[in-house]
Formats: C-alpha cells, structure tokens, sequence
C-alpha cells in the first residue's frame, strides 16, 4: 500500500509536467518564443521560474545536508542571504535594466548582451564557450541527490533514476520551450512551497518538537579536521556557528553568484512590463524566504541524526553529506517520503530544464548561427536547439553515472566549481555593462579569463592533479566567492586604463531606460516667473 501511494503521487506529478509540455507548444512556434515566451511571461510565473531555477536537489540534498552539519542552525543564514540578496536585491538592481537594455539590444542571451553592448562580437564566442564548459558539471550534479531519495524510498537503481528524470524534462522542454518550463516551474513551485513546511514539521516533530530539536542540537560536538570549534559547547545552535568566515563565503557564492548565472538572468529577459517586476519581486523573495530558507533550517539539525549517519562522535558522516537530508526523512510516512520526492524532484526538473534550454539557445544563437551555418532560418534554428537539448541532457546525464560510481566530487564540489566560473566571468560585465557607461570590452575579457582559469586551477587541485596549495580558497565555495569579488573589482580598474567604448553608441544605448511620454496637464493656467 505504502508503494502504490508513492507511485500514484509520481504518476500524477509525470502526467501534469507532460501535459502542460503539449499543451504549450503554440508558444514555441519561433526563436522568440521557445526561449523567451515572446517577452510576455507574467509576475507569478517568472518569480516561480527565477526561484524553482534557483533551488534544487543541489541546495535540499547536498547543500543543506553539507552546510547544515558543518554550520549548525547558522546555516540558516545562507538560506535568508539567498532571499535578500540573490532574490530581492538581484530583481531590484538587475530586473528592470535587464529587460530594458536586452529588448534595446534585440538580444535574447547573456553572449549576444555581452557581444552588443560591448560591440565585440569575439565576446559572444568567448562566454558561450565558457557557459558550455562549466554548465554541464552543474547539470550533471541535480541528478545525484534525486538519487538518494529514490533509493531510500523505491530501492531503484541510480541510473533509473537519472533516465527517468532525464527523458520527462527533455519531453516537455522541447516541446513547449520557455512558456512549458514556466508554467511547470509555478506548479513545481508550489508544491516546494507546501512541502518543505510540512518536512520541517514532520522532522523536528520526530525529534520532540523545536524546543527540543534545539537542546539536542547544543549537545552536539564536531571532533572533524578543521572544526575544532565544534568541541565548544553549544556552537551548533549558535548565532554564528563554529566558522562564521566559511559561512560568510557560502553566503557570497550562494546569494550574489545569481547575478551572473545565464539560466537566472534570462529570466528578466522574458518577463511582461515594469508592473510584473515589481510584483516578480516581492513573490520571488517570498518563496527563496520559504524554500531556501526551510532547507538550511531543516539541514542545520542534521548532527541530531548523527547516530543514523555513523557519525556519533562528531566526524563526518560515513555515508557522506549527501546522505544527511536522505538519512533525516527515512523515518517520515510514506505519504510525507513522497511529497519530499516530488519535492526534490520539482526543483530538479525545474532547475534541469532552465539549464538546458539556456545551453541550447546559447551555442544555437550564439556559437553555431553565422559561425558555423551561415543561413539559419527560425524553422533550422528551433531544430537545431531541440537537438541540442537532448545532446545536453544524455552528456549530463552521462556525466552524473561515471561520478556516482567514481566518488570524484561531492554535489556541493561540482555545483561550486561551476556556480563560481560562471558567476564569476558574467557577473561584473554583465552588472557593469547594464550601469556603467565606461566599462570596456577589455574588463569583460579579463573578468572571464581569470575566473574560468582560477576556478579550472581550483578543480585540478581537489582532483590531486596539481599539488598547489591554495589555502583558505581550495574549497570551490571560497573559491566561486573570490572570483565573484575579484570580477567586481578587475572590471572598473581593467575598464579606466583601456580606450573608453564609443560615446554616441552608449549615450543611444543608455537613453533606452528614459521614455518620454506626453501627458495632458491639469492645470493649464501658465503663471509667470
């Protein structure tokens, strides 16, 4: 009985996503559309799309699970920095401009914004080669803590598992484009909104409620290298935790590396007018409160389970971080194990299909169009991109197998080292270049040559291939952070020592955000001065 609820639930979660992939392929009819919806995306479904886009199994699985237990209920913060400023701030200071600037440009990617407002075409080859470089790790990490929960629920093989969920999003993406991932993103959306509340419950109510789930917490010690701070009493529930520095950069990488990924900023590309901002933000920041919020919380009385993990001294889990979450739900109702899966699994499809459909356009639009196929029309365009996605899906799919079975990273490792390539080369650029009339096509090269670099130098030291001692910043997370400070800092000095962009070319460009409109005045008495 407990197996037939499960299935049932999945079944039904399958057949919507499916259903609304059909049911909105009239809006995928050309380029426009299938990946941008026609601009024409309301507040609720671009807010859903940004958060769902946002939040995956990487942060309920491996991030929570991770952070939580190094972190305590400190971890919290991570959460609450996600929503001011990877949701609030970014909507703020980014939405509005984007979406101005980019209709300006007739520009439909970040390599085409960078291409156009920089007037360097090299650009747009340069980022689309860094977005298929460092998007496929970050792809290939979702599956693996879909894994865990699988197994721990159905006993299914790893590679079902990813099959599954590979085949359903490359479904309803290719057929319905953008508006498909939208409209499944709110629904998605929703059910993460209604089920992290009800886990949370259900969890701290297994261990005798808040109150005590917090005593607990002051009992547990941390004997792991590095963490020596955990042997003082009560660090894990403290305001802080025993290593407020490593939390500050999880915070950084986590909150202000959204503004420069390609999958999050594509989002204000789409969405309808400045009313729908405004409303997109306040929803957006609402539901990163709730869902990434819930998760640190959740995954911040991890080490109340230390028993379960094998770890009852304080050391690191034998199973892994990535079985903390998984080892945390085994004991809820089977109703409440499959709500968590379709959790897990609305935030990883969510997430799976922004990435794809981002690659996809991005090598189709800006790598493959006029370099490679001279003459392209909307029909050869569409195909090419649908094709595309399922080359991204079967290499990341592909990708997670080989590294469940050769234990190479965490999925926190290969989120971080891609989440900070990423953010670090786009975000100055991309900020600047929608503020700062000065800013050069020089900074841009600079700011993503040196992140790609350092974060592959990052990556070849914690796989043992070079023996360099990195420090503090061996750890991708510190590492992502840098890059995105360094960026911030490179791009206006890099910017003031090389020749100024065009003035008349960014004077037009910048004039897009002022609209003049005539208006009827209701005094038309003129009073003399």
């Amino acid at each position: 009985m407990d197996l037939v609820i499960k299935l049932v639930m999945l079944l039904a979660f399958f057949g919507v996503m499916i259903y609304v992939g059909f049911y909105c392929r009239k809006h995928s009819t050309d380029v426009n559309g299938f990946v941008l919806g026609g601009r024409n995306v309301g507040p609720w479904l671009t807010a859903f799309a940004y958060g769902t886009s946002y939040f995956s199994a990487v942060i309920f699985v491996g991030y929570a699970g991770q952070f939580g237990w190094k972190f305590g209920i400190a971890s919290t913060w991570i959460g609450i920095g996600n929503a001011m400023i990877g949701s609030l701030l970014a909507w703020v200071i980014l939405g509005r401009r984007t979406r101005i600037m980019t209709q300006a440009l007739s520009s439909a990617t970040m390599p085409d914004f960078f291409s156009k407002r920089y007037s360097a075409p090299s650009l747009k080859v340069a980022a689309s080669i860094v977005i298929f470089i460092f998007m496929i790790p970050y792809t290939a990490s979702l599956y693996n803590g879909l894994s865990r929960l699988f197994g721990m629920a159905f006993d299914i093989d790893y590679s079902v598992c990813v099959i599954v969920m590979a085949v359903l999003t490359a479904i309803y993406v290719i057929v319905g484009g953008y508006m498909a991932t939208a409209v499944n993103d709110f629904i998605q959306g929703i059910i993460m909104l209604v089920g992290i509340v009800a886990v949370i419950a259900a969890v701290l109510g297994s261990k005798g409620g808040f109150m005590a789930s917090l005593e607990g917490l002051s009992k547990a010690a941390d004997t792991s290298e590095g963490f020596q701070n955990g042997t003082v009493p009560g660090i894990f529930n403290s305001f802080l935790g025993p290593d407020p520095l490593s939390l500050l950069g999880v915070v950084i990488l986590t909150s202000l590396g959204t503004w420069g990924l390609p999958q999050m900023i594509g989002k204000f590309y789409a969405i309808k007018n400045e009313g729908s901002i405004h409303k997109g933000t306040i929803i957006s920041t609402f539901f990163a409160i709730i869902v990434a919020g819930g998760c640190y919380f959740l995954g911040g009385f991890g080490r109340l389970f230390a028993e379960e993990l094998g770890a009852p001294n304080g050391g690191n889990p034998a199973g892994g971080f990535d079985n903390v979450i998984p080892t945390m739900l085994k004991s809820l109702s089977p109703f409440l194990i499959a709500v968590v899966i379709i959790l897990v699994l609305s935030a990883s499809m969510s997430t799976l299909s922004s990435l794809v459909l981002t690659s996809s356009s991005t090598m189709t639009l800006d790598l493959i169009k006029g370099k490679f196929v001279k003459d392209m029309d909307e029909k050869k365009q569409l195909t090419i991109m649908r094709a595309l996605i399922v080359v991204f899906i079967v290499i990341s799919a592909v990708l997670a197998i080989i590294q469940a079975n050769s234990k190479v990273a965490f999925i926190a490792q290969a989120m971080g080292v891609s989440w900070g390539a990423m953010a670090g080369a786009f975000l100055a650029p991309f900020l600047y270049g929608l503020y700062w009339k000065r800013a050069t096509a020089g900074a841009c090269w600079c700011s993503m040559i040196f992140s790609s670099v350092f974060m592959i130098i990052d990556m070849l030291v914690n796989l043992n291939v070079l023996d360099w001692n990195l420090g503090f910043l061996a750890s991708p997370i510190n590492a992502g952070a840098f890059c995105m400070i360094a960026g911030l800092v490179l791009v206006p000095v890099i910017s003031l020592v090389t020749k100024a962009p065009a003035k008349d070319t960014v004077d037009s460009l910048f004039s897009s955000y002022e609209r003049k409109v005539t208006v009827r005045a209701k005094d038309s008495i003129e009073v003399a001065e």
